[in-house]
């Protein structure tokens, strides 16, 4: 019995000890899951938390995006408003000119249009929103609005039509029935529309016809101007040669002292006119712009020499000493217009022999640097001691008709151009030229040109020889220089004939062009001077004439100088393209007609010039 109860307490204790181990197990178990569960739950309140934000985040973006959205459709209304006042604003602007304004769309139909281009069609009710270009060309066209001049109303509109489909529309001005001009513009939109401008150019049409016309009317001016120089030109010269030719011929004789201050007096005055109409005629081409040079190699030495040559009388009847201070190499030759330059150096020079009462002149010429290496500017400077220019004056002195002595006390002849006309000549040059100068004290005339260099043409120096070297021994068999003179005026003849009296030559007369081309035919001349104004035929067509006949004969062109009054490059030009050789104007020069027969005489002649002076030398000053 001892023995179950120790067994039943050794049970018990194993029970209990086991039921202490279940229950620290499930103890242990309880704490994992407990410990478990408490993670869950913290994970579970973390997640919760997150998803809170995360609501309240897009709680936040919804009250956002909702008054994001409230804005854009404001912004929107808005932007609706805006396009809308401006399209009212552009349609306003487009309503309110004057000029049309027509959009079509791709199949050429009507889109819109302001009441300036709907006005050309008012009563046709067909021309409306909608309606075909084509079907608006027809309408017009049979109601007249537009003038379609001498075409069909089907070609008119074929035209059009073809216009319209080109890819670049061309311009096009139409008339109105109203007298109306319409410049039609159109260009090629995106999406195939084309927008058009219908411009009311009538004032500008108008305008330009009052142009035209004003232009006509100041071209037909400046024809009449031109004419009447000429004119005046030829009536004066005409006389002229008379008188100057004929003191000429009178100097030539046996005169006592007195009269060869007469034939003198007579002679200077004429030339002294001679000077006004040259500057008269150079002023009224440069005002008119016909002014040109004609450029050519040349020696500037020798150019110098000869303007010196030729008022060196005037200067010596002053007592005035000519100083020529050229620096220039002798070889020195340039490409320019000779004659310009020696009419710059002849009325630069001759003012300061006008001017200067005593004392000298010095001509200096001297060369400077250019930067043009193919070029050489060339400084020309001329001195004088004479009555000298105010400050005042200095200013105007290049300026037309202006003295430097004043209008009430004119002490020195002259018409005031000379200055004008030399500064013009230098500018057309495109040199510059300026004066310095104080009254009293002389002046000092500066002109600087830029010429291109040329090379020398032969000897630079001309000798200039008194006589005319004549045969040793003439060949007997050779005949005389037959010379044809056309010449209506016969103060004229009886001044040429005088003038060669002493020749060897056979001399025959025309008063008229169509005596020249006769006699020329029968009389077989060498050489033959012709007058240019002349009735019946003129010398123009004379000369016309002559040509034909030696081209038709098949001979070598005779020589025909022009001897005229006519004194414009104008009237040059249509002689030499008349057929004349050269052209020399009157009053007739006796030296001039002398080098004329040296120039031209045949081979086969006797010398016409035997015994008298060499055309080179200064037969008339």
């Amino acid at each position: 019995m001892g023995f179950d109860i120790a067994d039943k307490l050794a049970q018990e204790r194993r029970a209990r000890l086991a039921a202490e181990r279940l229950l620290a197990q499930k103890q242990s178990e309880l704490f994992s899951a407990n410990s478990r569960l408490g993670k869950h739950a913290r994970a579970l309140s973390d997640e919760i938390v997150e998803k809170r934000l995360e609501v309240r985040s897009a709680r936040t973006q919804a009250e956002q995006l909702k008054g994001e959205k409230s804005q854009v459709l404001s912004e929107l209304r808005t932007a609706e408003n805006k396009v809308q006042i401006a399209e009212r604003r552009l349609w306003d602007s487009i309503q309110s000119i004057q000029d049309g304004f027509a959009v079509f769309d791709s199949n050429s139909r009507l889109v819109a249009a302001n009441n300036a281009y709907m006005a050309t069609f008012d009563g046709l009710e067909e021309i409306r929103v909608g309606v075909k270009y084509n079907r608006v060309l027809q309408l017009v066209a049979e109601e007249g609005i537009v003038d379609i001049g001498n075409a069909t109303r089907a070609e008119w509109c074929a035209r059009m039509l073809e216009r319209w489909h080109e890819p670049e529309i061309r311009e096009e001005t139409i008339q109105l029935w109203n007298g109306h001009y319409i410049k039609l513009i159109e260009r090629r939109a995106e999406g195939g529309d084309t927008v058009t401008l219908a411009l009311n150019i009538t004032a500008t049409i108008r305008y330009e016809a009052e142009l035209k016309a004003a232009r006509e009317k100041a071209e037909a001016a400046n024809r009449a101007k031109s004419a009447f120089l000429a004119n005046m030109s030829h009536e004066i010269r005409t006389p002229m040669n008379g008188v100057i030719g004929m003191a000429d011929l009178l100097q030539d004789t046996d005169l006592s002292e007195e009269q060869k201050l007469y034939i003198q007096t007579i002679r200077h005055s004429g030339e002294a006119l001679l000077v006004i109409i040259n500057d008269i005629l150079d002023y009224s081409k440069i005002e008119a712009e016909k002014l040109t040079l004609n450029p050519e190699p040349f020696s500037f030495e020798a150019v110098v020499n000869e303007t010196v040559t030729l008022l060196s009388p005037s200067a010596q009847d002053k007592g005035l000493e000519l100083r020529v201070e050229n620096t220039l190499p002798e070889d020195a030759h340039f490409v320019g217009d000779p004659g310009r330059l020696r009419q710059v150096l002849t009325n630069l020079i001759g003012n300061a022999v006008k001017f200067t009462s005593d004392g000298f002149i010095r001509i200096g010429v001297h060369a400077t640097p250019s930067r043009n290496p193919k070029k050489q500017k060339v400084h020309i400077e001329i001195e004088d001691t004479g009555i000298g220019i105010s400050k005042e004056h200095a200013e105007f002195i290049f300026g037309e008709f202006n003295q430097v002595d004043g209008d009430h006390n004119r002490k020195f002849e002259g018409t005031g151009l000379g200055l004008a006309i030399t500064k013009q000549l230098v500018e057309l040059m495109s040199g510059k030229i300026w004066v310095e100068s104080s009254e009293g004290n002389g002046s000092t005339f500066h002109v600087i040109l830029d010429l291109p260099t040329s090379a020398p043409r032969g000897n630079a120096k001309t000798e200039i020889s008194k006589t005319v070297e004549v045969p040793a021994k003439p060949q007997i068999e050779a005949r005389r220089l037959r010379v044809l003179a056309a010449e209506d005026n016969g103060t004229n003849r009886l001044v040429f004939s005088k003038m060669v009296r002493n020749l060897d030559i056979e001399l025959e007369f025309a008063v008229n062009g169509r005596e020249a081309v006769e006699a020329f035919s029968q009389f077989k001349p060498d050489l033959v001077f012709m007058d240019i104004s002349m009735p019946e035929v003129d010398g123009k067509e004379a000369t016309r004439q002559i040509r034909e006949h030696e081209k038709a004969a098949g001979k070598a062109p005779t020589p025909i100088i022009a001897l005229t009054a006519h004194a414009l490059d104008t009237d040059k030009a249509e002689m030499l393209a008349a057929g004349l050789d050269e052209y020399s104007t009157k009053p007739l020069r006796k030296n001039e007609i002398y080098k004329f027969i040296e120039k031209y005489a045949p081979k086969d002649v006797r010398p016409a010039l035997q015994n008298v002076l060499s055309p080179n030398a200064d037969l008339v000053s």
